[in-house]
């Protein structure tokens, strides 16, 4: 492999890592995440209906 192949693959090694990094940073350290986890209280899942026939 030549040293220029070395090189972009050194770099695209790293962007991918860094991107990486960076998504899992945003994901984990966002401000007040437990707050808007819920879902809409209207949701029909149907589990109380009597069985079809």
């Amino acid at each position: 492999m030549s040293t220029l192949g070395i090189l972009m693959m050194g770099l695209s090694y790293s962007v991918v890592f860094s991107l990486t990094i960076y998504c899992f940073y945003r994901v984990l350290t966002t401000p007040d995440a437990s707050e808007h986890e819920h879902s809409p209280l209207e949701i029909d899942t149907r589990d109380a209906d009597p069985p079809a026939k």
